[in-house]
């Protein structure tokens, strides 16, 4: 069974999330008013309306309550204008209660009616007394969040090891996983220095490379393994996996030749555990 959705966003490089569009027309840049488990809120429209199997619907599909007004996006700019008043008023509370968290953002509802303000910390933290004074302050209801180093780092932004902004900050929707094991695949550096973000977590652009990586080692004969060039023999010395080559060391000259993957006309594999010399 198909489901007609349209796909809103909340920030600017947040993630997508699915509504029932019901009869309203809404194109690609539109704002549209809708509920979500924080309450009614203003999300721009960055996938117009189509068709998907049910079953990729993963939670309740949530109806647009209408699409946004010019009072609405008067209302969220008001409610934008206010936010660095609300981070003053917040950090000083926090420093009274002697909390050790760092602010990242707050936000209020479209309708004003919750002020979410989103935290990171070493562990858990007892904020039940800060919550008292925040809505002493604001008289709304306050939900405090906690989140993780990722996306602390997409809250706050940066510029990259690259000298480029981070990409959580500036595209990146949604966070992939990324391992240890994808940078051994790129031959990368190990050191925590070398293949770290600002958050402190191993680099999101470690993923994107990875699927090429793979696909080209799966191409690439391994070290040590014996293959037949247009020059004879050799030992496999060493390999560049982007541009698909590899160092030889000819058997009958001694020397060292570099050749494309493709241009070998014959590979076997070699386990130097066995031997110590070629097979022949």
């Amino acid at each position: 069974m198909k489901k007609q959705v349209v796909g809103i966003r909340f920030k600017s490089a947040g993630k997508k999330y699915y509504f029932d569009p019901l009869d309203f027309t809404l194109n690609v840049g539109d704002f549209a008013v809708v509920e979500t488990v924080r309450g009614v809120e203003l999300g721009e429209v960055i996938e117009a309306e189509k068709s998907i199997d049910e079953k990729d619907v993963i939670a309740a599909l949530k109806p647009v309550i209408r699409p946004a007004s010019q009072n609405d996006l008067e209302r969220e700019a008001a409610n934008q204008k206010d936010i660095p008043e609300v981070m003053k008023t917040t950090f000083e509370l926090v420093r009274k209660n002697k909390l050790d968290m760092k602010l990242l953002e707050a936000e209020y509802t479209l309708d004003r009616s919750k002020l979410i303000i989103y935290f990171t910390a070493e562990g858990r933290i007892d904020f039940r007394e800060l919550v008292k004074d925040l809505a002493n302050a604001f008289r709304v209801r306050i939900e405090l969040r906690q989140v993780g180093a990722r996306d602390g780092a997409k809250f706050l932004g940066g510029i990259g090891p690259c000298g480029y902004l981070l990409c959580c900050n500036t595209f990146l929707g949604e966070f992939d996983a990324v391992s240890i094991k994808m940078a051994k695949n790129q031959n990368l550096s190990l050191n925590p220095a070398n293949i770290s973000g600002l958050c402190g977590k191993l680099l999101c652009c470690i993923r994107y490379e990875d699927d090429l990586y793979s696909e080209n080692r799966a191409r690439i004969p391994k070290d040590n393994s014996r293959v037949k060039t247009v020059d004879g023999y050799g030992k496999v010395l060493s390999a560049n996996i982007v541009n698909l080559s590899v160092k030889v060391l000819l058997e009958k000259e001694g020397l060292i030749r570099q050749f494309k993957v493709d241009d070998l006309l014959e590979i076997e594999t070699f386990d130097k555990s066995k031997s110590n010399h070629h097979p022949s």
